[in-house]
Formats: structure tokens, sequence, C-alpha cells
């Protein structure tokens, strides 16, 4: 943690919206290879043959043990425990006592009281913190990623995922056995290169595959044993470019703003919280009430996530949302021609350009938020862009009014800063409307179907 609050570094920029929208830190990349071959042949190597992804550096690993693990995570978590034995993983999601979401994170339930919870720090920072200041027989080993690790200390585990149609024939080669059977998020065990291996049955772009992991030091042998049973296979490795675009055909949104920025509810949490943390604030969404850029699960989601079925940290204020929910996840597929008129006025010297749109991922905040209008007025979110090759498609996901969410229907992002921020990534530009066309989330038919089938 750094040495100054998230609590005061809001009073210091006179509040928080000021703080987050100025705020120097980056979105997250990934500390691996750009790309392998190209970022367009790495995307299609996981719809049409395999892909290597390497996970091992840009995430956060927090490790939980002892008798008091899983009350800690099922006080906060929206998840039902119910059935959560060791061998299962599910997408832990925490909110507020208000119901507006935290953020969420892959948690692994490795052996009996002993879970790791991986992902972006926004949900692990929440479990740490009530961990700490709460009454639990329980203790954490924190293993951070590779941009905040100690210089020179590696990961205290490789993960890799293996995703594509060819995934399982790939695994059987280099293992020498037939796959098991294994349930969606469900884990298993390999050999591999005389090495055990842990596998979630999982698939980021919606296509098959597992997530493999296991010691740091094993890793190398492992990568190197998939890769040369692979070629037979058409194995692609995918680089740090092709992976931040996975989740686009997945529909998974990887950081929607966490509400943790306001209301005296938090204020101890923002106290400890330190600024190291913290995230930037960017996009056309300019509301100065800073709870109408907060979501709550139903809005992009995981309202099929939530389980009344336990006491948890904001649950009275969810079962009134689930009631009448207001918005819902859907994609937004932006149209070709306003995008390329976007990136034409860049060569157009009579006017300030748009914003730049880059290639493939297109977000320059952590939390990107961007209006979503119909006839001129706000209908929703748009969270996260980029531009999927399988699909030849600019899509973002977003979070729609219900009115607005049916598929077919036209909406417009307001891409672009007014007026311009102080981030690094935001140079002087206008403001442009882009028209959209509403579409299922996830956008992909064979994510939206067949790769969840159990």
């Amino acid at each position: 943690m750094s040495q100054e609050s998230v609590e005061q570094a809001i009073h210091r920029a006179g509040g928080a919206l000021q703080l987050l929208r100025n705020s120097p830190i980056r979105p997250h990349t990934f500390p691996v290879a750009a790309e392998f071959t190209n970022w367009r042949t790495e995307q299609r190597a996981w719809r049409d043959s395999v892909a290597l992804l390497d996970q091992s550096h840009h995430m956060t690993d927090l490790y939980i043990q002892g008798p008091d693990a899983l009350r800690l995570l099922s006080d906060l978590g929206v998840n039902s425990f119910a059935k959560f034995g060791p061998g299962r993983a599910k997408q832990y999601v925490a909110v507020n006592p208000d119901g507006h979401l935290i953020g969420d994170a892959v948690l692994f339930h490795l052996e009996q009281d002993h879970f790791d919870l991986v992902g972006h720090p926004m949900v692990l920072d929440w479990v740490q913190y009530h961990l700490e200041t709460g009454d639990y027989d329980a203790t954490t080993e924190r293993d951070d990623n590779s941009y905040d690790r100690t210089p020179g200390q590696p990961p205290k585990v490789y993960r890799y995922e293996v995703q594509g149609p060819n995934a399982v024939a790939l695994l059987e080669k280099v293992t020498g056995a037939a796959v098991p059977n294994v349930k969606f998020f469900h884990m298993c065990t390999f050999t591999i290169a005389g090495h055990e291996v842990r596998a979630l049955r999982h698939g980021m772009a919606g296509q098959p595959g597992f997530e493999l992991f296991g010691p740091w030091e094993e890793g190398e042998a492992v990568r190197d044993a998939i890769l040369a049973a692979g070629e037979e296979f058409d194995l692609v490795r995918a680089g740090a470019k092709a992976y931040s675009t996975a989740n686009l055909e997945s529909a998974w949104i990887p950081a929607p703003f966490p509400a943790v920025f306001s209301g005296d509810k938090l204020k101890a949490y923002r106290e400890w919280l330190g600024t190291a943390a913290m995230g930037s604030l960017g996009g056309s969404m300019d509301s100065e009430d800073i709870t109408d850029y907060y979501v709550t699960p139903y809005d992009i989601g995981y309202g099929n996530i939530v389980a009344f079925d336990h006491d948890f940290v904001g649950r009275d204020a969810l079962e009134e949302i689930a009631k009448n929910p207001r918005r819902t996840k859907v994609t937004l597929v932006w149209n070709a021609d306003d995008v390329a008129q976007a990136i034409g006025s860049l060569y157009q010297s009579d006017e300030l350009p748009a914003k730049f749109v880059e290639f493939p991922k297109a977000r320059y905040a952590l939390h990107q938020s961007d209006k979503v209008l119909v006839n001129g007025q706000l209908a929703g979110i748009s969270m996260d862009v980029g531009y999927i090759a399988n699909e030849r498609a600019m899509v973002s996901l977003a979070t729609v009014d219900l009115a607005h969410s049916e598929p077919g229907t036209q909406v417009t992002v307001v891409w672009g800063e007014s007026p311009n921020t102080d981030k690094p990534g935001v140079e002087a530009h206008r403001q442009v409307e882009i028209r959209a066309t509403v579409a299922p989330a996830p956008y992909v038919q064979f994510a939206r179907s067949t790769y969840r089938d159990r």
C-alpha cells in the first residue's frame, strides 16, 4: 500500500471524480510479448485452431487459508457457497452495502480451508481489508502482479490458457492420456513434462479450453512441452494485444468502476486503501454524481450469480434491486463508417481530430465510461471497446436501460472527453458520436451457448 490513502488523495484533489479523471494510472497491460505473429492471426487461433496465452504476470493472487476463510468469502460474496468444495472455482462477485459492484475475480477452492482469489486488485483489496479488520481466523499471502511485485522476484505460479477447438486434442497429445470430462469451472490434474499440472476447465474467449497452473519453476518446462506438441494442431502463441481482446468475445467486462469512492459507510476502507491500488477514469461520462458511474451485478450480467441463501454485505440492497433491475449487459456493434470517419479525422488538418482509436483494444483508462445515448438522452454506459478480427467489427461491452436492450436497437456512443483530461493517454481531441447497434452479450453465438454447456 502507498503512504497516501485514497481518502487523503480525494481530499487533496478536491473530489473523487477530479482525482480519477486526471489519474496518471494507465489501463492494465500484460507484460508479455505484444505479438508473437500478429494480433489478428492470434485472435483467430482461439476460434479456428488453438491458442496459448500467458496469464502469469498481469493478475494478482490472494491466497486465503484458515478455518474461517470460507466464512470470510461468504460474508463478502454474492455467490452461493452451498456446494463449493475443493476442486472447483467460481466468478466471485462482491458489492458494497448499497448493492453496487466493487469487483469480481476468479476464486479457486484449492484444498480444504485453502483458497486462491485471482484477478484485478479491486475485490482482493476488499477481502483483505475485511480480514484485517474483522474477526476471522485466517491468513493471507499476496502475490502481486509483475508490475507491483518486488523487482527480480518471479510469480509464485505460472498460469497458461490453452483454448480453441483443438485444445483438447493438443492436451491429450502432450499428456499422453485422455482428457477427463470436466465440467465448466471444475478442476482436474494433468501430467506434462513430468510435472503435475492443475487445470481449470475454462474458456476466456468463449472457446473450449483449460487454464493450467503450477509452481513457477516448472512453468518453462510445461510451456515448452505444449509448444513442442502444438505444431500439428496449429498452435499459435497469443501475445498481449490479442489477449487483451479475448473478453470482448465472451462478454466479460474487466474493470467496471468500483463503488468505493463515496459515502461514509466506506470511509474507513478508503482510509485503509492506498492510492497504488487506485485506477483511472476515462470516457465521455460527465456526471458530477459519482454514483452514476456505479453498476450493480444485474447491470453487467452477474444477476444469475447472486444467491440470497446466505447473509453478505449488500444483501438487503440487492434484494430490492433484484425486484426491478434497471439495466442489463449488451454488446454494442459500432458503425463501421463512423469508426472510419473518426480514424480519418487524424489525417485532416482543418479541425481537431477525434480521440485516437487504438487497435485492437481502444480503452484508454482502467475504468472506461462512455455515454450511450438514445435520442440524445443517457441510456447506459459503454465500458470496454476493441476490435474483433474474427467478426471484423469494433464492439464495446455496455450496460443499457432495459427499454433499449433488445438486439437491433440503435444507440449512439459518445467517444472522447469534454473537456480533455490530464491522463497521459489523452491527447487534445474533440468528441464524436458513433452510431452503434445493440447485440447480445456474448456477441459470438458459440460463446453464448456451446462453450458453457455442461
